[in-house]
């Protein structure tokens, strides 16, 4: 018999179950009496550790989602060193969630999602599975319902402080330019004068002279 390994694979190749060989890709033949195959797909993968309740160093509960990126790097190990290896890097991305967790406050977390990151120590736990991780990062970050009203309303709270704010500089600046106007008029006669001239030529206005002016 004959069996075709991809480029994205690796084969192993038992005999009577014992580790014969490790087939690279092509094709092979084997004995189909005496040999079992255990294919290892070798490609680049991702493991999500769904939201976990988690308490931050300062004792508040965090929700937090992870994801994993690695590769099979040893099918042998991957193979034997244990019965269910993408269980062991999830307990591991799990366990490592918990420590980065603890380490740091609510607030250092939600500014900094980066403090959540690093594969170091996942990469210790799982050092003999034949796998090499190369990250692994924080994807969600959920807070409790009263936190969420909490946050909320301090960023509603910013919000309209900011509005009030930019209302009290336009009104400001509106009466600078009155007072300016005002200054500039009284210091100038003429010029009410012709700006009344140029109301006056307006389609549709109404001039009301006053007698003491004409006197």
């Amino acid at each position: 018999m004959h069996v075709t390994v991809m480029d994205w694979q690796r084969t192993l190749r038992y005999r009577d179950g014992k580790l014969d060989t490790v087939l690279e890709p092509g094709r092979h033949r084997y004995d189909q009496r005496r040999d079992t195959l255990v294919t290892v797909d070798m490609r680049p993968r991702q493991t999500q550790v769904t939201g976990q309740e988690l308490l931050t160093r300062d004792g508040l509960s965090l929700r937090v989602s992870f994801i994993a990126s690695w590769v099979v790097t040893d099918p042998v190990a991957f193979t034997v060193g244990a019965q269910y290896p993408e269980t062991v890097l999830y307990a591991a991305v799990q366990e490592a969630a918990r420590d980065k967790v603890a380490a740091h406050t609510l607030d250092e977390l939600v500014a900094d999602r980066s403090l959540l990151s690093g594969a170091d120590e996942v990469a210790i736990a799982i050092g003999d599975l034949g796998i090499q991780v190369s990250s692994v990062r924080a994807r969600d970050l959920m807070l409790p319902g009263e936190l969420r009203r909490a946050a909320l309303e301090t960023v509603l709270a910013k919000e309209r402080g900011r509005a009030d704010l930019e209302r009290a500089r336009a009104e400001a600046a509106a009466l600078r330019s009155l007072a300016n106007t005002a200054r500039l008029l009284e210091e100038n006669p003429t010029l009410l004068r012709l700006r009344t001239l140029q109301v006056a030529a307006m389609p549709g206005t109404q001039v009301v002279l006053d007698p003491r002016e004409r006197a």
